[in-house]
């Protein structure tokens, strides 16, 4: 065989594949598939290209990848539970060093001393920016989170039914029923009012069933949910208040669900030092209160000292059904997002207590001014008037489907349109401005806008 053809990364050899073929009685590669009619059988060579050199090879993949759009290049005003933050290079940096990216589930802990320490570092800055006692090792992601938050407070309450708002992301409600449906849970929706929960509406609809009422802060819609009066709701019925966050980055701005009353922090932890992604892998986060840690699903890691009393780290709980019986494992999450967590606790680390509220309050400000400045195009006009973060409903002359599709050929990705998940909303946009949004950026989408009447 020519080392220098194709076949080179193919490490059988011809005497390898006689020995393969006689051991299972066959006397050529066509008699494998025999069973496979001819006529839907491919009898002629594949008409492939001569095979190119790798710079060519490499020169076409750029080519065909320079077709799509991506965050890099265009403007993107899109967020809606994945947002565009700035990273510093730090963050990956580190992260993707061997010991950090080729390293698994930590079953031995006395070898895995360093990726156990970067984890508790990452539950104690979770803490510290959620204002909650305890969080675990990370779940898989924001949506699966909140519904391990529903079931958490389920098996606390030993009651039946939680309650969602309808201000909670859209995905994360619907994931919320997939993960009960079997569990002898009822989901109730809580309608928003002018883009968020209204407690007089959720203290009517709460009962001593009621295990959970789950919020989200800042909300889908993007308003800022008036959280100490939900929390005295759901506890005055015995409930537990679960607040899902789609971006954590706004706690070093806001107050913390913790100060507030929150029981469980369930969310996204993409924004802390994570890149889109295409999507995935993201970083679920739960966090909750020092009273409930033995029915936290996952695992958490601890710190100990050992016999001759040096500092180390040991895998303090582990609920899942893996290590303990089956009935009585919290939850039967697999793994965790060991990778992204870390990446988020070196973000955190990196940019500190100040640098990280500096990131939100930039958020706050350009999105502001976004708002102000959308709202002169005629047509446009916000969808709700209270207080936000760094998103934005506004309503649109036209389709948001059609005004998405012409900002593509402008070089921007726009907000996302509301009508599929909201019909009440079928004009509605939802706009995000994170700090790596430019003021010339936002004026060029106005711009644009404008020239669409």
């Amino acid at each position: 065989m020519n080392p220098w053809t194709p076949h080179k990364y193919i490490p059988l050899t011809d005497a390898d594949r006689r020995d393969m073929l006689r051991a299972v009685g066959a006397a050529t590669i066509e008699d494998l598939f025999t069973d496979v009619p001819r006529s839907v059988r491919l009898l002629r060579a594949l008409a492939l290209p001569p095979v190119p050199s790798d710079a060519d090879l490499l020169r076409e993949l750029r080519g065909l990848s320079e077709r799509n759009g991506d965050a890099d290049r265009y403007a993107c005003f899109l967020g809606a539970g994945a947002y565009d933050h700035f990273i510093p290079s730090v963050v990956w940096h580190l992260a993707g060093r061997s010991e950090f990216y080729t390293a698994y589930t930590p079953y031995q802990a006395e070898i895995m001393q360093g990726e156990l320490q970067a984890t508790y570092e990452y539950q104690s800055l979770l803490c510290a920016l959620t204002g909650m006692d305890v969080a675990n090792a990370s779940m898989y992601d924001g949506a699966s989170a909140t519904a391990e938050a529903a079931v958490m407070a389920r098996d606390l309450t030993r009651r039946d039914e939680v309650v969602v708002s309808s201000a909670v992301h859209p995905e994360y409600r619907q994931v919320i029923r997939t993960y009960t449906r079997h569990l002898g849970m009822v989901v109730r929706d809580l309608p928003h009012q002018g883009g968020v929960t209204p407690a007089a509406l959720a203290r009517d609809l709460l009962s001593e069933r009621t295990a959970a009422l789950i919020i989200q802060q800042p909300n889908f819609l993007g308003g800022l949910e008036e959280m100490g009066a939900l929390a005295e709701v759901a506890h005055a019925v015995g409930a537990l208040l679960v607040v899902a966050a789609a971006d954590p980055v706004a706690y070093a701005l806001l107050k913390p669900p913790g100060e507030w009353g929150a029981d469980i922090v369930a969310g996204e932890g993409q924004p802390l030092g994570n890149h889109l992604n295409f999507g995935g892998p993201y970083l679920g986060m739960l966090a909750t209160r020092q009273a409930f840690v033995r029915r936290m699903p996952g695992r958490l890691v601890g710190q100990t000292v050992d016999t001759q009393g040096r500092r180390g780290f040991v895998l303090t709980l582990q609920t899942r059904e893996q290590h303990i019986r089956r009935e009585r494992a919290t939850s039967n999450i697999c793994t965790n997002e060991a990778l992204n967590a870390l990446a988020a606790a070196i973000y955190m680390a990196a940019l500190g207590r100040g640098g990280l509220r500096q990131v939100a309050e930039v958020c706050a400000r350009k999105a502001h001014y976004a708002r102000q400045r959308l709202a002169q195009v005629p047509g446009f006009r916000p969808a709700f008037e209270g207080p936000t973060f760094h998103e934005f409903v506004l309503r649109c002359p036209r389709s948001p489907e059609e005004i998405n599709q012409r900002l593509l050929d402008a070089g921007m990705i726009g907000g996302l349109a509301l009508g599929r998940f909201y019909p009440d909303l079928r004009d509605g946009w939802l706009l995000c401005v994170t700090e790596n949004r430019t003021r010339e950026e936002i004026d060029r989408l106005a711009q644009t806008l404008e020239a669409m009447r």
